[in-house]
């Protein structure tokens, strides 16, 4: 199973097997892990569960859709070039070892 390792704001890291298909904020909610908090359950409306995407995996993720794009401008913390929902982003093979870095803040 492929591995997620979440950066968490207190700069200690978790690192965490993924199921398959599962998305990184499914898996973070599942596995306890704080800062991502998911109020809408992963349905891209509401922002909260913002991550940095390691400069490495950036460019093997699909770009952000019209609407993911629209919720990462209003998000609580900085935009940045790595800023992605991680309910947007749905583990695979070829993403094992991904490194997101959870933000600030989500509200």
């Amino acid at each position: 199973m492929p591995t997620i390792h979440y950066i968490l704001k207190d700069g200690s890291t978790r690192s965490i097997e993924a199921k398959p298909g599962a998305s990184v904020m499914e898996t973070a909610i599942h596995h306890n892990v704080r800062g991502i908090d998911a109020e809408c359950g992963g349905s891209c409306s509401c922002a909260t569960c913002h991550v940095y995407v390691d400069d490495t995996f950036i460019d093997r993720l699909t770009p952000p859709d019209d609407m993911e794009s629209e919720l990462l401008d209003g998000v609580a913390s900085e935009r940045l070039r790595g800023s992605r929902l991680s309910c947007q982003i749905a583990m695979t093979a070829e993403l094992d070892g991904l490194t997101v870095r959870i933000p600030q803040s989500q509200a």
